[in-house]
Formats: C-alpha cells, sequence, structure tokens
C-alpha cells in the first residue's frame, strides 16, 4: 500500500497545525502509526498519561482531521478505536503546494478501516492469518480486529468509508474522482453464475451500478492464503468508477448522468464512499471486496482525485 500523505499551506492547514502543535498529541500520533489501532485506554496504557489527558487530546486530534476514530461495544458499554489517518505530514510555505503527482491524490485505504456499516448475512471478514469474528454474525462487523481485514462480504448491506479530501487544501479544481476496488458477487460456497448489482455511492449520491457475474471460485486467487477454503470466494474483477463532468463510468462505459458537480467535493474535507447493494436491487447477489492479501491484485481500495491545471 501507497503511504498515506498530507500536503497543506500554514494559511489552510490552521486546523492541522493546531493538531501537531502539542507533543502528547504527536505521541499519540507516533503510537497509533506504529501499533495500528488502539483504543483509549491503550493509548494511555502506552504513554502512561491519564486517560482524561488522552481523551481531550484524541478530541482536538479528531477535530483537525489527523486521526479517524469509531466507537465499538466493549465490556462494559462502548470505545473508541483511534487510527492515524497519515504517514506523512508536509507543510510548504511557497504558494504552489503540489502532490506526489502534480495531477493526481491518491490514497489507499485498507479494507476494515470502514466509518459505517450496516450487513445482514452471510457475511464475514478475513485477515491473510484467519477468520475475524463469527462467520455470518453482523456483530462481528464491529470487532476492533476488522482493521486486519484483507476479504469482507455479506448479502444484503453496505460499508461505508471516509476518505480525506486532500484536494481540498491544494485550492485546485476538481476534474473528476476514481475508484477502484476488486469486487465478486456473493453467495454460501461459490457459484459463477450467481448475478449481482453492486452499487457505488459517493456522498450518499448513488454514481452507478455493476452488475457481476458471480461468484468466483474456480480457481484460488492469486494472493488468496493457501488457509482459505478453495470452496470460498477466490477472487473478483477490478472495477474503476470514475465520475467526472461528462457523467459516471465504469471501466470507461458511460452508466449514469452523475457529475462531480453532483458530488459537492470542494464543500467537504472527506470523500465519503459506501459500497452496498441497494434495497431495490433487481440481482440482490451479495457482494466480495478483496483487499491486500486476497484475491488477484493485492491491493486496497484506491482513491484518485484528478486534478484540473
Amino acid at each position: 500500500m501507497k503511504p498515506a500523505f498530507l500536503t497543506i499551506s500554514p494559511e489552510e492547514g490552521v486546523d492541522v497545525l493546531k493538531g501537531l502543535a502539542s507533543p502528547v498529541r504527536i505521541s499519540i500520533l507516533r503510537l497509533l502509526r506504529s501499533n495500528g489501532s488502539l483504543n483509549v485506554n491503550d493509548i494511555s496504557r502506552h504513554l502512561a498519561l491519564p486517560q482524561s489527558t488522552v481523551a481531550t487530546n484524541i478530541q482536538v486530534l479528531e477535530q483537525s482531521g489527523l486521526i479517524e476514530t469509531s466507537t465499538v461495544k466493549a465490556k462494559k458499554g462502548h470505545q473508541k478505536i483511534c487510527s492515524s489517518r497519515y504517514d506523512e505530514i508536509i507543510i510548504r510555505f511557497d504558494d504552489d503546494v503540489p502532490t506526489r503527482d502534480d495531477n493526481v491524490v491518491e490514497v489507499a485505504m485498507p479494507l476494515g478501516l470502514y466509518t459505517n456499516c450496516e450487513v445482514s448475512a452471510p457475511c464475514g471478514l478475513c485477515s491473510t492469518e484467519g477468520v475475524i469474528g463469527l462467520l455470518d454474525v453482523p456483530n462481528s462487523f464491529l470487532d476492533p480486529e476488522r482493521v486486519r481485514a484483507g476479504l469482507i462480504w455479506f448479502g444484503r448491506g453496505h460499508v461505508e468509508y471516509k476518505f480525506p479530501n486532500n484536494a481540498k487544501l491544494l485550492n485546485v479544481p476538481i476534474e473528476s474522482v476514481e475508484f477502484v476496488m476488486e469486487l465478486s458477487s456473493e453467495t454460501p460456497g461459490t457459484n459463477l453464475n450467481w448475478p449481482s448489482d453492486i452499487t457505488v455511492w459517493i456522498n450518499d449520491v448513488a454514481v452507478g451500478t455493476w452488475t457481476s457475474p458471480g461468484d468466483y471460485g474456480d480457481k484460488r486467487g492469486a494472493y488468496t492464503p493457501s488457509w482459505w477454503k478453495l470452496e470460498g470466494s477466490q477472487y473478483g474483477k477490478l472495477k474503476t468508477w470514475r465520475v467526472g463532468a461528462g457523467g459516471t463510468f465504469i471501466d470507461g462505459v458511460r452508466i449514469s448522468d452523475v457529475t462531480t458537480a453532483d458530488l459537492q467535493l470542494d464543500a467537504h474535507h472527506s470523500v465519503r464512499l459506501k459500497i452496498g447493494i441497494d434495497e431495490k436491487a433487481g440481482h440482490p447477489g451479495g457482494v466480495n471486496i478483496f483487499g491486500r492479501g486476497f484475491g488477484n491484485y493485492d491491493q486496497d481500495i484506491v482513491m484518485r482525485i484528478n486534478l484540473r491545471r
């Protein structure tokens, strides 16, 4: 996975600078970067700090957009799970704030870092090492170990991700936005003839639906681990949703009239992606989403924002 990075100018990145302006918050970011997702108690223990101090600083980091948080059930009540959003933050003092590519901002999102979910059986999650939680139990999608997921599947519902809208900080018009992911239908076992209408929503706008032909298990996926039973879903199709001024395209074929203007990308600091089965789907055949360590492409969900120069 390519590192997630953020480039800001001092004038437009005041909230980010505020989030960085504390040794405690820097320590929290370093801890999350090296240890993955942790709850407040874990952070407090690792840094030998009072929970109240950690909670206050977590709130500042959350408000500045430097971390992602989600609330999950615990033995007593609920707990907040925190994860770092960036591997690198660049502060530019000149007038031109470039990205690593002058025309493209790219972010790769691990499958397990969804911010919202609503799924029904058959459903489950796997890391490259084993099953996460219990199969066909929707509450397993709240398991903190979900951050390690390389394959998720469900029959109905959706998962939603929040991507950082780094293009907004660049103050450059957005020409188009793309999402690339490996997908297939989902049925108990596998079935090459099992059509499923898989829909993508961006900022709550349904941009387009792809009908997956089936759930592929005729051969092992190129990256699917050997422990995963051959009777299970093995790989999918790599699909690209692209929304531009001329409408929405899947793999270059125009499928809807939704344009970038409909998404209001310039108005938000994040880009929300939802993947799932629409309630009115004609072929509600479920979905498998393949990430790193599974399928044929060994990649996470990739967002590319193409800038107008």
